[in-house]
């Protein structure tokens, strides 16, 4: 009698719905607590990403406040505003924290955020390798972080760009006008 042979082509059969991040070696995200770590490109990306939300959303407030009327709807936007930034300063904490146990640093770090040029310190300290202090290490970024992480930059670029070209635009439209002028008389 002939046995039969395993199919080498069929799926794995095991149980793979009981591994973790921490089980592969990761430590679990959450957005909302100060526990874990993250990176420094993520520490960017959740920073940009929870800036651009709420200025859209401010921004579609006001401009409905404003397409509404003025008066007092302009006064609820700016309540809606003070009640909207302590979000992002809280949100802000988190994450810098976060950095800060990243790096094997206490999160009372994280009041160098008020030190004006100290937040670069976020960017340049390379966290940990491996397990530290307060955890395993993040999980790989994925595309969407990097993404998220590299559009404020891009932006910083670009504002650079234009604080150089648009002066630099403006005074040879003006000497364009002024030599125009001057050769129709």
């Amino acid at each position: 009698m002939i046995e039969p042979t395993l199919n080498q082509y069929a799926p794995p059969t095991a149980a793979v719905s009981d591994v973790s991040p921490e089980s592969a070696g990761y430590s679990e995200l959450k957005y909302f607590s100060t526990k874990g770590r993250i990176g420094r490109l993520r520490y960017l990306a959740y920073s940009t990403g929870s800036s651009l939300i709420i200025m859209f959303v401010l921004g579609l407030v006001m401009g409905l406040l404003g397409a509404l009327g003025g008066g007092a709807l302009g006064l609820l936007g700016t309540l809606v505003s003070i009640v909207a930034y302590p979000f992002i300063i809280w949100f802000a904490f988190i994450c810098a924290i976060k950095r800060c146990h990243d790096a094997n640093l206490s999160g009372w770090w994280s009041l160098g955020m008020f030190i004006p040029l100290a937040n670069f310190a976020f960017f340049l300290v390379p966290g940990t390798k491996g397990s530290n202090n307060f955890g395993p290490p993040p999980p790989p970024n994925t595309l969407g972080v990097k993404v998220l992480g590299l559009i404020l930059p891009f932006i910083f670029i670009i504002g650079i760009v234009a604080a150089i070209a648009l002066p630099a635009y403006q005074a040879a439209k003006m000497r364009a006008g002024a030599t125009q002028s001057s050769s129709q008389l």
